[in-house]
This record gives C-alpha cells, sequence and structure tokens, in this order.
C-alpha cells in the first residue's frame, strides 16, 4: 500500500475537480488533471491553423480550467503560484500517466457507466498498491468497482469533498466491502494532516451523511415557508446565526450552491426512497420553474435573491415563490427573536426560538421537529453513530451544533412529548434512551451508543483552551489575556478581550507571561481559539485618548506596545505565534517578531494601519522590513532599496495575505515559519515547533544594528508616493501618511547604507504614529472604521 502521497491524479476538470486539484497544489502535491479531447474545433483555432491533433487543442477543457482557478472567487488556490503544480492532460494520450501517481481521484460525470468506463482504464494502467477514489454524491461506490481487478477494489473507496475544497472541512470517506482497513486508516490521517480536512466515514448510502440531511432540511424549510406562508427573507432572518447556522441560512445558501446542483442531489435521494421521505425530497414546482428559466443562483445573476438598482443605490430583492416576482426583502420580528437576541449563548437561543409562541417559534419547531426524527431515523442507516452525523453537519454545512447536539439544547425529554402529542413518530432507539433513564445524546465527553456512552476519542492533536481552562491549567489571567499549561513544558498566551484586541492588559501579559516562561517553561505559543487571532489595537481606547488631547498616554502606550514586541523578539525562551484567520495590524506586530510564527492556512496577515490614518506603531515597520533583509540571497550584495520599497508598498497598500502561503510571498512569513492545514491541530504544531526549539538550544537573537537607505531611499519612496498623488490615486492625507511612513522606513535624515539601531527606528516609528493620531483627518478616518466598519478615504 502506498505509504505516502506524493503525486496525485484528478479526472474530470469541471467545477469540483479543478478545486480538488487546486487543494492538492496548496499543500505542495504535483497534480495531474485529466479530461476529455475536443471533438471539434473552435473558429479561432481553425483560424490559427491548429488541428485536432495539437496538444494544446487536446489539453484545451483541462488547461482552460487550470486558468479559470486564478479568477474564481473565493480563490481555490491559496497562492497563485500553485497553479504550477497541476499539469494538464487528456484521457486518451495521458492515462498511461496514471502509472506515475499514488492517488487517482475520479471526478467525472455523475453517470455509473461512464465512471465504470473511466474506472476500466484506470485499472489497465495504475501501479500496483496506488489508492483511487470517487468524489460522487450519490451514486453508489460498491458498484463502481465491479468487475474490476482484486488489488483496484483493495485500494479503493470514496472520497466525498465539499465544494469549495479549500474552504470546507468535511471530507467524507465511503470505504466498500473491499477496501483494505489499512487503506481506510491512511487516507483518514492523511485527509486529516496534509489536507486540513475533519474526516467522517460515511455508509455507501445515497447522498451519504451531510447532503443527506442537509438536502432533508432544506427541503423541510421551503415545504414550511409555503404552508406557513412565510416569505424568503423571514425564512432567511431566522435560520441563519440565530439558530447556529451560517449567515448565509436557508435561502442564500441555496443562491450559492446553485439550485441546479441542489435539484440534482435532490434527485439523487427521490429515485432511491420511498413514501414520505419520497414526497421530501421532489422539489416544489417553483424550483423546478426556476431552474427552467435559469433563476439558479450566485453564478446566474439572480436565484431566491436578486440584486438590482433602486432609487437608493443598489438593493437586494426577494423572489415571492408563490408570482415569481421579486419585491423588497422582509425580516421576521416577533416577541421570540427578540428575546433570542438577548439569550445569552446559542442553548438558550435555540431553546427560547423552538418554544415560542409566535410565527418565529411555530417556524422553528416545525423545521427542528422532522429534522431531529430524521436524523434519528436515518443514523445508523448513513454513519456509525450520531456523533459522525453531528460532525458531518457541522463541517459540511456550517451548522454550529449538529442535530443531535442541537435536540440536547432544546431539551430531549420536553421535544418528544411535544412531537408526540403532535401525533409524529419518534423512532425506538429514541425512547429506549430516555426509558432507560439517560435524558441526553451526549454527557461528559461521550456519546449516546446502543445503549451505553461512549467516550469520544479525540486526535491527540487537538488541543482544547477552554477544556485546560475547565482543568485549572491557567498560570494566570487578566481581563485581557490568560497564560495556560499547554502541557509538555510549553504555556499558551490566550487573548481574550473583544475581537481580540490589544489594549494596556494584554501588553501587561505578554511581559508577565514571558517572564513566568524563561524561569520555568520551555517556551511559548501565542494564540487563541477565537474567530480572529487579533484584529489589532483597541483602536477605541486610541481615538478616545487622541480627542482629549491625552498625547502623554498615548505615547506611553505606544512604548509598552513597543516593549511588549521586544520581550518576544529577545525571549531566552522560544516564542511561537500561532495566528489564524484576521491577524490585522497589531496582531501582525505581535507575531513579527516571534522566534517562528506556525500560521494556520487560513491565515489574513497584513499591517493594516494606513487604513484608519496611521501607520504601525509597535514595531511593525522595522520588524517587516528586518524580515525582508533575512529573504535577501546570501552571498551577494543587498539591494537595500529594494527591500525598503517592498516594505514600503506593502505597508502603504495595506496589504493582506489572502493565505499563510501568501504570506510568505508577502514578506510577513519566513522559510523558519510553518504552516497547518488543519486548524484544528494548529496550537500542538505551535506547541511542537516550541519544543523543536527548546530541545536544538534555542538562544535568543543578538541585538544588532540594522543598515537602513536613509535620506536618499526616502526621497526615491517618496517620489512613488509624490507620483500617486499626481496620478489622482491617492489623496493629500495619503500622502502624508506616506512621508511619515517613508521617512520611518527610511532610518530618517541619516546617509544610505547608516547601520542605525533598533530604539532608533522604534523612536521614528512611535513620533510618526502620534503625530498622525492627532492629524483630524486620521481621527476621521479611525471613527468611520469603529462606526462603519470600513475605510475612510479624506
Amino acid at each position: 500500500m502506498v505509504g505516502q502521497i506524493r503525486k496525485a491524479a484528478v479526472l474530470g476538470s469541471g467545477v469540483m475537480g479543478s478545486g480538488i486539484a487546486a487543494h492538492l497544489a496548496n499543500v505542495g502535491i504535483p497534480t495531474l488533471l485529466l479530461d476529455i479531447v475536443p471533438r471539434e474545433l473552435t473558429e479561432e483555432e481553425t483560424k490559427k491553423g491548429l488541428t485536432l491533433e495539437d496538444k494544446q487543442v487536446r489539453n484545451k477543457i483541462s488547461t482552460t480550467a487550470i486558468q479559470k482557478l486564478l479568477k474564481q472567487k473565493p480563490a481555490p488556490l491559496t497562492v497563485k503560484s500553485n497553479k504550477d503544480l497541476i499539469e494538464a492532460g487528456n484521457f486518451e494520450d495521458d492515462m498511461q500517466r496514471l502509472s506515475e501517481v499514488d492517488w487517482i481521484i475520479e471526478v467525472v460525470v455523475e453517470n455509473l457507466e461512464i465512471k465504470q468506463k473511466v474506472f476500466a482504464q484506470v485499472d489497465q494502467y495504475r501501479k500496483q498498491g496506488s489508492i483511487v477514489s470517487s468524489n460522487t454524491s450519490g451514486i453508489s461506490v460498491e458498484a463502481m468497482v465491479e468487475g474490476r481487478s482484486d488489488d483496484f477494489k483493495h485500494h479503493f473507496l470514496g472520497t466525498h469533498f465539499f465544494n469549495p475544497p479549500r474552504y470546507l472541512k468535511l471530507l467524507e470517506i465511503i470505504p466498500t466491502q473491499h477496501t483494505n482497513a489499512e487503506v481506510v486508516e491512511f487516507m483518514t490521517a492523511f485527509a486529516e494532516d496534509a489536507l486540513g480536512k475533519g474526516v467522517v466515514l460515511a455508509k455507501d448510502t445515497p447522498n451519504f451523511i451531510a447532503n443527506r440531511i442537509g438536502t432533508y432540511g432544506l427541503l423541510v424549510t421551503v415545504e414550511q415557508m409555503l404552508k406557513g406562508g412565510y416569505s424568503v427573507g423571514e425564512v432567511d432572518s431566522v435560520t441563519g446565526p440565530a439558530i447556529g447556522r451560517p449567515k448565509s441560512a436557508t435561502f442564500r445558501t441555496l443562491d450559492v450552491v446553485g439550485l441546479d446542483t441542489f435539484l440534482h442531489v435532490a434527485k439523487n435521494v427521490y429515485d432511491k426512497v420511498e413514501g414520505r421521505e419520497k414526497e421530501v425530497f421532489d422539489p416544489p414546482a417553483f424550483m423546478k420553474e426556476m431552474a427552467e428559466k435559469g433563476w439558479i443562483g450566485s453564478k446566474a445573476g439572480q436565484g431566491f435573491f436578486l440584486k438590482k438598482k433602486g432609487e437608493n443605490g443598489s438593493e437586494i430583492v426577494e423572489l415571492d415563490p408563490n408570482t415569481l416576482e421579486y419585491g423588497p426583502r422582509k425580516k421576521l420580528k416577533t416577541a421570540s427573536t427578540e428575546a433570542a437576541k438577548q439569550a445569552k449563548g446559542l442553548k438558550a437561543k435555540v431553546k427560547t426560538l423552538a418554544y415560542a409562541d409566535d410565527r418565529a417559534g411555530e417556524l422553528i419547531w416545525n423545521l427542528f421537529k422532522p429534522v431531529l426524527i430524521y436524523s434519528a431515523e436515518q443514523c445508523y442507516d448513513i454513519a456509525s453513530d450520531i456523533l459522525s452525523v453531528d460532525q458531518a453537519m457541522k463541517w459540511g454545512f456550517g451548522w454550529e451544533q449538529g442535530p443531535f447536539e442541537l435536540w440536547d439544547a432544546i431539551g430531549v425529554v420536553k421535544s418528544v412529548e411535544k412531537m408526540e402529542s403532535e401525533g409524529e413518530t419518534v423512532p425506538e432507539w429514541v425512547k429506549e434512551m430516555l426509558a432507560a433513564g439517560h435524558e441526553s445524546f451526549y454527557k461528559e465527553k461521550s456519546y449516546y451508543h446502543n445503549g451505553e456512552y461512549k467516550a469520544i476519542v479525540e486526535n491527540e492533536k487537538i488541543i482544547h483552551l477552554k477544556t485546560l481552562k475547565e482543568q485549572d491549567k491557567v498560570i494566570f489571567k487578566n481581563s485581557g489575556a490568560s497564560l495556560i499549561d499547554l502541557g509538555d513544558g510549553v504555556a499558551g498566551l490566550e487573548f481574550h478581550s473583544p475581537s481580540n484586541s490589544i489594549g494596556l492588559d494584554v501588553l501587561q501579559m505578554i511581559s508577565k507571561s514571558i517572564d513566568e516562561v524563561e524561569k520555568n517553561y520551555k517556551g511559548l505559543v501565542i494564540g487563541n481559539q477565537g474567530k480572529n487571532f487579533c484584529v489589532g489595537a483597541n483602536l477605541m481606547m486610541i481615538l478616545m485618548e487622541a480627542q482629549d488631547d491625552n498625547f502623554f498616554e498615548l505615547d506611553m502606550v505606544i512604548r509598552q506596545f513597543q516593549k511588549a514586541m521586544a520581550r518576544i523578539r529577545y525571549s531566552s525562551k522560544p516564542v511561537v505565534a500561532a495566528p489564524h484567520a484576521m491577524t490585522l495590524g497589531g496582531g501582525a506586530e505581535v507575531c513579527l517578531p516571534s522566534a517562528s510564527i506556525q500560521a494556520a492556512s487560513e491565515t489574513y496577515m497584513g499591517l493594516v494601519e494606513v487604513g484608519v490614518g496611521l501607520i504601525p506603531g509597535g514595531g511593525g515597520n522595522k520588524e517587516l522590513y528586518l524580515r525582508n533583509l533575512e529573504r535577501a540571497p546570501q552571498g551577494t550584495t543587498i539591494d537595500l532599496q529594494a527591500i525598503a520599497n517592498k516594505t514600503f508598498e506593502t505597508i502603504a497598500m495595506a496589504k493582506v495575505a489572502t493565505s499563510a502561503h501568501e504570506a510568505k510571498a508577502n514578506g510577513f512569513l519566513s522559510e523558519r515559519d510553518g504552516v497547518t492545514m488543519n486548524g484544528d491541530h494548529h496550537l500542538h504544531a505551535a506547541k511542537q515547533q516550541v519544543i523543536h526549539l527548546h530541545d536544538k538550544g534555542y538562544t535568543a537573537p543578538a541585538r544588532s544594528k540594522i543598515q537602513v537607505v536613509g535620506e536618499t531611499g526616502y526621497a526615491t519612496m517618496l517620489l512613488g508616493a509624490k507620483t500617486m498623488k499626481f496620478g489622482g490615486m491617492i489623496s493629500d492625507h495619503d500622502l502624508k501618511i506616506a512621508e511619515k511612513l517613508a521617512f520611518v522606513i527610511a532610518g530618517g535624515r541619516v546617509p544610505k547604507g547608516t547601520y542605525v539601531d533598533e530604539q532608533y527606528l522604534l523612536d521614528l516609528e512611535r513620533e510618526a504614529f502620534l503625530s498622525l493620531v492627532a492629524e483630524p483627518k486620521s481621527q476621521q478616518r479611525m471613527q468611520h472604521m469603529l462606526t462603519k466598519g470600513k475605510p475612510l478615504r479624506n
């Protein structure tokens, strides 16, 4: 059996196939992307004198798919250069090359006969022991391997990715009766560790787990909308975050997925089931009519919602399913929706809505009830246990709670009583659980299974900060951050201030934590499990102090910030930053001086202070300049001006990397830094990096002088900014900010090539920051960001 995936092939270059190829490229796996050979030339190809025998024509379909990856939104590639790892080919000329690869993924049309023909060819050319899988969303995996060789059967399974593969966590693995257990074990570990997936083992049933439950839930929602006379907008207003679902709720989700795709997935089940289930999986006539009209969602420009220009600019209107006309978007507002907003925690919110005696409560109960019963009915046919169902729904559909977790939240006993009072039939195994005195599906990190509670076994690479805090692992804390014992001699500093912003409380904890770590620990991880790592300094505090002319206080705060960042850089024990999601402004400044950065793949890092009329004040200018110096080729004359220009441009344009890989290209990450594909393993990877640095004898960097470009370099950078100003690309205030920034990066009024110390650069940075804070136009920008959530150009 294959012990490592060094190279892969994807058969089929449609949106899903090319997306899978892109994700493989994102993790560094060279991938062959094959598709059919065109049967006729385009007019343009004919004019060029090309024939059907030319390679560029024969590979056209997969070549075009690779090019499209660069334009798709959201971006399938973590960095555009990853496309170079994807090689185009075709089914007629390149099938023999399958002998080169370790994993072959079929993503052709959902037709069993076609898939079987493709697999007959694959069986002919693949090497023994290579893994073969299908990305089917509904066709029987068992049926696909009929007539194949034993080695093929032993190494074949379903691998159902969710679209887009880069962003959606779920991967359903579907073994057949022939699949070797070692293959399932290997693919599960590979998918979790290398691809960053949450893996759920599914049984070979129509639509497997997530699409079976999710599609049912969406169709039940449509049914209840029509029955209860709710509008599309009203349904979406209460079926999103209010009940622990994504912001796209129900109908916006359908617009994003595409109604054509959704109807196809529904038909997969409809064709194979009977009775009430078949009724639900038969979408209402208006949805079929929408599909016939081409109103299939975002990719068509209209679906359940349509963006159109009105008297007050662009507005989003909603579809009336009865007339198929668009009108103003509505929201459902009742006593229970207002009460749910005030409720603390998701459990309280869903309980408030589920039992409310108003239009919102009626809708939510009538959505919850059938989905919970259906999940219990199907659970052991589609999965091994309730845990797999819940994980599939959370990872595949973005639910905060799976159906059985939701059932616990609203109360199993109370809800079952209500269901039965309404004439519903609750699955016998649920009633047996209650009769045995078990009133919840989960308790104490275990789940109900066959009459008893079974411990939830988690991957050892998953660290839960919440659990560690419950286990009294907090070393000390204040209002902004906590120092936690992560085990194995490593401490973790968690920010938990509002939005994880950096204020004096966080700065104090950084210094205090490093004092503790230098005495008693191998090193420190700075990381958290909030929505974002850190979106910057406490902007509200900065603005209030500035408006009160309290510049002495601000000067003190900036000095404290710079000192805390110096503590990170010069700690005698290694400090590893573990950023994820938004890592902006001060968040990036915390990462840059660390001994190593272990970034989650989906890390969006940037020094964005220019957007609020400022420049970085916590050492970020100096640190990014140093990182760009570090990247300069060794043994050659360093082009200081090019390095200064790159640093200036990155900060002045507030560039934000759209992935950890792009952060490397932008200079925020260096070769000494790592990337974690699986967010669940992120803190563990950072912790292992601390241990690695400690065990190899980590020593803090020596304080040394920094060579700068001086006055001539300042003039060069300023010329570029003035050119943009003369071209009407930036405002007068933008130019003023650029002048300050260029002066700091250049090292002030010194000759080119002068070596200056760090404190000198930090003083320049602090002075520039404070002068900009005092500017009325900068204060306007800060105010606008705080109130509107977006930059002001003034």
